[in-house]
């Protein structure tokens, strides 16, 4: 079907008057309170971690344990979604946004069996992100290799 000019300027008008509203400031500042509130309750844990005598990358290994137990059960419970609703891209700070992208399917397709269901449905969303994450850190590793003899 052939649209004229005319036609095409009519259905701009008409999407334009349709779509829905988003007060693009506000949602910064929200995505930016929530993301960096996250961030500074990470640093809070860390820090203490450190001042009870773990080292550095310990405490960073049980904040982020800490991050991904939290975010599981707050995905289970329905309370990350609703967050994530009210602040954006505020809960996509890695760790939770991973998390969740895990533990969400996982829930969703738990009534189609442990195997077929869970098991083969949990990583839909990470398991991209995995498969490119360590295919391009091979690649980064392999030119790092080479560049070192130029």
């Amino acid at each position: 079907m052939e649209f004229y000019k005319g036609d095409a300027e009519k259905y701009k008008r008409m999407v334009k008057n349709t779509e829905p509203k988003s007060p693009i400031l506000f949602d910064c500042i929200k995505a930016f309170i929530v993301g960096g509130g996250i961030c500074v309750v990470g640093q809070i844990l860390t820090n203490n971690f450190i001042k009870t005598g773990y080292s550095s990358d310990d405490s960073a290994l049980i904040t982020n344990i800490i991050f991904i137990l939290a975010t599981a059960i707050l995905t289970g419970l329905g309370l990350f979604s609703k967050i994530g609703r009210f602040s954006g891209a505020g809960t996509i700070v890695p760790i939770t946004g991973f998390a969740n992208s895990v533990v969400a399917p996982a829930i969703e397709f738990k009534k189609e069996g442990i195997v077929m269901g869970l098991g083969s449905k949990m990583f839909v969303v990470a398991g991209p992100v995995i498969v490119y994450g360590v295919l391009t850190s091979m690649a980064a590793g392999i030119i790092y290799y080479f560049w070192r003899f130029f």
